[in-house]
């Protein structure tokens, strides 16, 4: 009797009250187990859906952890395409056969309601999926939920098993819940897609500028550049081991002096400058500050053009200018010149035909004339380099070429105490050029060795002109140098010569414009300048003008 009484409390007592608390508190235990293993799967799979996956990436990392929260044997997504819903993806990717969902299709409904629901497949099998009969049984409970971004249904998760009756109403929110990370992660998709296209684009239109650009940041750091730098910057650029903007591009430990990016961070405005290099190129360098929201200059962005072919541009147009001025007035003169020259040789003959017999009076008559006719054939040489006009290429004799400069300034030279050597090759054939550019350049060589043979102190001075055919590149070329022995170039400034304005001799004596408008007319006519130097011992500068 003890024993059946005691049975009888523990089944309607007190003790069955608490049998049946603990009963329902460990179901409630094992619920809220079941929930936070669901969040913390969510969570894991927030981690896991990176914004540069694709939808198969995310779909498998879901699918492998989604069974550890509710029955899943596959995972599928379908997506609208332009009205059309195509199940895109799924896991396992074999397991069944399927393109575009026709209207009557489980996924449609759920689009339409934009309400999630559980559905029994195997209709579906008959009408329009196709499953792999490698694996032993089809699906036999379905989740659907609707994908949903911003207010726009975009498609539809599913979730399958292959136990029927294995989704309720808590799986279903569940599956929910994945649609709507599911739809986070394509939006975040979308959008990094959108950033680094736009990206790539600014990337490469940065890249594709032809001109040196680089970046940096307030304190010197490079960081960002476009490889366009010139060749006599590279070396720098390579062998400069710290990020610092004057290291990597002028080799200095330490910032320039009076650096335009200080001016720049101090007043927040552009700066520009022009500078030349080493190599003779030159550049207009312009600082532009970048600020962030409070106005306070985070970055400098340095861009460099290269302007040494419009420089040489303008000095030719200068030089031309100049030249048009000279040329007008030496033509005036000139023409000034010519009647009294003709009057005085007229009168001249005249006079030794009338005192012909008289060897003394003779004598001093022929001498007026000759220097007469040697002044009127100055004065007609003068008049062929003074014209103005674009004469085109034509045969032209670079002996005679030359014998018409020398005649010009021949008389100047020898002032000076130089003796000049012509060396010209009789059997120098000709070439097609322009006469009056081929006298400018060979002008130009002239009065450069007169000035270097100035400098000279002591000893013989002596120009050598000299015209021969040689071989090069496998091609003639017919060459006219000036050899002089004065004090010649050192070999940092060989690089420089052909710079426009750049010069060695006095403010007063030359505008650096010689040689560099010389090239010009060089490469116009598809040849090019040589020189040879050695300080202390002369300089060669030869015109090579193709003989072929």
């Amino acid at each position: 009797m003890g024993d059946k009484n005691t049975l009888i409390e523990q089944l309607t007592g007190v003790n069955s009250s608490k049998l049946n608390y603990y009963l329902e508190l460990k179901q409630r235990n094992a619920e809220i187990l079941k929930q936070n293993s669901r969040l913390e799967i969510l969570q894991q799979l927030t981690r896991d859906m990176n914004i540069d996956m694709s939808l198969e990436d995310i779909l498998e990392r879901a699918f492998a952890k989604l069974p550890q929260a509710l029955p899943c044997d596959f995972l599928g997504l379908a997506t609208l395409v332009k009205d059309q819903l195509v199940l895109k993806s799924m896991v396992p990717k074999d397991f069944m056969e399927a393109g575009i969902l026709p209207d009557h299709a489980l996924s449609w409904q759920v689009i339409r309601t934009r309400q999630a629901g559980i559905f029994d497949p195997q209709p579906s099998y008959q009408s329009h999926l196709r499953h792999n009969a490698s694996y032993p049984s089809p699906l036999r409970s379905l989740a659907a939920a609707p994908v949903i971004e911003r207010t726009e249904v975009i498609g539809v998760l599913l979730v399958g098993s292959i136990d029927p009756d294995a989704y309720s109403d808590a799986e279903l929110r569940f599956v929910q819940h994945l649609a709507d990370q599911l739809a986070i992660s394509i939006k975040n998709a979308h959008l990094y897609k959108q950033v680094f296209r736009a990206k790539k684009e600014w990337e490469q239109t940065f890249r594709a500028v032809t001109d040196p650009i680089v970046l940096i940041d307030a304190d010197y750091n490079v960081l960002l550049h476009n490889d366009r730098l010139p060749e006599e910057m590279m070396a720098n650029w390579l062998r400069g081991l710290g990020g610092k903007c004057h290291e990597r591009l002028h080799g200095l430990p330490e910032p320039c002096r009076e650096c335009p990016v200080e001016d720049v961070k101090r007043h927040a405005r552009p700066f520009h400058h022009r500078t030349q290099t080493t190599a003779g190129n030159i550049f207009d360098i312009s600082y532009y500050p970048v600020c962030n929201e409070e106005g306070q200059v985070v970055a400098i962005t340095v861009f460099m053009k290269d302007v040494t072919e419009k420089t040489k541009m303008e000095a030719r147009l200068v030089q031309s200018a100049k030249l048009a001025a000279i040329g007008e007035m030496a033509a005036g003169v000139a023409h000034e010149l010519n009647s009294p020259m003709t009057v005085i040789i007229g009168t001249a003959q005249m006079l030794a035909r009338d005192l012909e017999g008289r060897p003394v009076e003779g004598e001093a008559l022929a001498d007026i004339i000759q220097c007469g006719l040697r002044c009127k054939r100055i004065i007609q040489n003068l008049l062929t380099f003074s014209r103005q006009e674009q004469v085109p290429m034509a045969e032209t004799d670079l002996n005679a070429e030359v014998r018409r400069v020398l005649s010009l300034i021949k008389y100047q030279i020898n002032r000076s105490q130089i003796h000049i050597v012509e060396d010209l090759d009789p059997a120098l054939p000709s070439v097609m050029a322009n006469g009056q550019q081929i006298q400018q350049v060979v002008t130009n060589f002239l009065v450069n060795a007169r000035d270097a043979l100035t400098a000279k102190p002591e000893g013989d001075k002596t120009i050598v002109v000299a015209s021969r055919l040689v071989e090069k590149d496998q091609r003639p070329w017919a060459a006219l140098s000036v050899r002089d022995n004065g004090v010649g170039i050192a070999p940092e400034n060989l690089q420089r010569i052909f710079t426009p304005f750049y010069t060695s001799k006095e403010a007063t004596k030359g505008t650096g414009l010689g040689l560099s408008v010389s090239l010009g007319i060089a490469e116009t006519h598809h040849g090019r300048i040589e020189v040879e130097s050695l300080p202390g011992e002369g300089s060669t500068f030869t015109l090579l003008l193709p003989a072929d």
